[in-house]
C-alpha cells in the first residue's frame, strides 16, 4: 500500500471514529475509500467492520460516565445485539453483496424522521405510558436485533437507526442514549469482526490503519460530543442522516 493509500485510510478512521462516536454512519467515510483503494466490496466491508469496531469501543469508553445507572439495559440489548451482529455477518458471506442496496437508504430515512419526531412521541409515550413493562422490552430487542442483523452485514448508518430507536423507547437523555448507542455498535461491529476473522479472509493491513485511526478519532469526537445539547446533537443525527441517504442513493 503506497503512503497515500496509508494516510488516506488513516484520515478516514480518524474521522468515521469521531461521527461513529457522536452520531453514526462513518461507514459511509472509510467504505469508499477502500474501494477507491482496489478492495472488492466485500473484503472492503469486512476490513471495515473489523477496524471500526475498536473504534466504537473507545467511543463507549469516551461516553462511560454517561452509562451510569444502564447496566440492566445494557446487558439484554447487548446480548439482542450480539444475535444480530452475528446473524448479519452470517448473511454478508452468504447473499449476494447488493442484497441490501436498495433499501439502506429507507432504513436511514426512518431513522431520520424517528429522531426529528423524538420528542413528540417521547410525550406521547409518557402519556400513554406505554414504554413500561414487558411489551416495551420486547419491541426494543426485537427492534435493536433487527438494527444489528443490518449492523452486522453492513452497517452504515446503523448509528443513527440505534440512537433514533433507543431515543424514542427509552425515557433519559439523548447523551445518555448516545453513550448505549456507542457499546451496542461496538458491540454488534466486535462480533461480526469476530466471525470474519474466523470464515473468511481479512486484509489486516487497511483494518489495522482504521482501527487506529478510529481510535483517536472516537476519542476526539465523545470529548466533543458531549458538550452538545439535547436540541444541537438532534440536528447533527439528522443532518448526517440526510447526507448519509444522498450518498446511499447516489452510490
Amino acid at each position: 500500500m503506497s503512503v497515500v493509500g496509508i494516510l488516506s485510510l488513516a484520515l478516514a478512521g480518524a474521522a468515521a471514529g469521531a461521527i461513529n462516536s457522536v452520531v453514526g454512519s462513518g461507514t459511509l467515510v472509510t467504505f469508499p475509500v477502500l474501494l477507491a483503494l482496489g478492495y472488492a466490496p466485500v473484503s472492503a466491508n469486512v476490513s471495515n467492520t473489523i477496524g471500526l469496531a475498536p473504534g466504537s469501543l473507545s467511543g463507549a469508553w469516551g461516553y462511560r460516565r454517561r452509562l451510569a445507572g444502564q447496566r440492566s439495559c445494557t446487558v439484554w440489548l447487548g446480548a439482542s445485539s450480539v444475535l444480530g451482529g452475528a446473524t448479519g455477518a452470517v448473511l454478508l458471506l452468504v447473499l449476494p453483496a447488493s442484497s441490501f442496496a436498495e433499501i439502506v437508504p429507507g432504513f436511514v430515512a426512518v431513522a431520520v424522521i424517528l429522531t426529528v419526531l423524538q420528542p413528540r412521541l417521547n410525550a406521547r409515550f409518557q402519556k400513554h405510558d406505554v414504554r413500561t413493562g414487558r411489551a416495551r422490552r420486547v419491541l426494543t430487542v426485537l427492534t435493536v436485533y433487527a438494527t444489528a442483523v443490518y449492523g452486522g452485514y453492513f452497517g452504515a448508518g446503523q448509528g443513527i437507526l440505534l440512537i433514533a430507536i433507543l431515543a424514542v423507547m427509552l425515557a433519559q437523555d439523548l447523551q445518555r442514549t448516545n453513550a448505549l448507542k456507542n457499546v451496542l455498535t461496538g458491540v454488534i461491529n466486535g462480533v461480526a469482526g469476530l466471525y470474519f476473522v474466523i470464515a473468511t479472509h481479512v486484509e489486516w493491513g487497511p483494518a489495522s490503519i482504521i482501527a487506529l485511526g478510529s481510535i483517536t478519532g472516537a476519542q476526539l469526537g465523545a470529548r466533543f460530543g458531549q458538550r452538545l445539547k439535547p436540541g444541537t446533537l438532534r440536528a447533527v443525527i439528522v443532518a448526517v442522516g440526510i447526507l448519509a441517504i444522498i450518498d446511499l442513493a447516489l452510490s
